[in-house]
């Protein structure tokens, strides 16, 4: 049996081997955290870029305007009404309750509408569907409804860039019994975009908050 001394003396000769080891792994930890911070631009606007859906956007049955985001998703939509996309635009009776604290003079709904003429939109081609909707999965609901009731094909989602992901996701999935074609066109924000959105802190927390609803309708739906 090795004597106290000798078991001494055996386990300080592991030292500088372990010791070369933990200098080894620091090296390589400061060397990538080093290289992160000095492409992190490119490497977060790639992140950015990679999580938004977009793509070309050909014609369609309708444009729908998802609740949120307002006034720029309404506008959005008008825009490509005008430019002849789809000869309808959607949008959500969102639930009051969800912005009786907004400050607002009227429900998002009744904006989004008045919006939607404004810019151009005729009444007749404006039309609201669901009721008392709370979330983009509801409002997937209801474009499945209103392309079941109709009997249209196609429709255009307009959204924030982040939250492209998550609508594409799920009303992918919900659409699918429809057979009618998704297509997503992102809105760029005036604040931020993917090539510099964690510059702003609310850019940051736009970003954070999609990861972790997209994993959470993941999971839940």
């Amino acid at each position: 049996m090795p004597s106290p001394i000798s078991r001494l003396l055996s386990s300080t000769g592991k030292w500088p081997c372990r010791l070369r080891s933990v200098v080894l792994w620091s090296c390589v930890f400061c060397f990538l955290l080093s290289a992160f911070y000095f492409f992190r631009a490119p490497l977060l606007a790639g992140i950015g870029k990679w999580w938004v859906v977009d793509g070309p956007v050909s014609k369609a049955d309708a444009i729908m305007v998802l609740g949120g985001g307002f006034p720029r998703r309404p506008i959005e939509a008008a825009r490509l009404y005008r430019v002849g996309l789809a000869p309808k635009v959607l949008y959500s009776d969102v639930n009051i309750n969800q912005f009786a604290a907004s400050g607002r003079d009227k429900p998002e709904p009744a904006l989004t509408r008045e919006v939607l003429i404004e810019q151009g939109v005729p009444e007749s081609a404006v039309e609201s569907i669901g009721h008392g909707v709370n979330n983009t999965y509801e409002e997937s609901l209801a474009v499945r409804d209103w392309l079941r009731q109709t009997g249209a094909r196609s429709v255009i989602l307009t959204t924030d860039e982040f939250h492209t992901r998550r609508a594409h996701w799920v009303f992918g999935k919900v659409l699918r019994s429809t057979g009618a074609q998704l297509q997503v066109k992102p809105i760029v924000t005036e604040r931020f975009t993917t090539t510099n959105w964690w510059w702003e802190k609310k850019g940051v927390v736009s970003f954070q908050t999609e990861i972790v609803k997209y994993l959470y309708y993941r999971i839940k739906y």
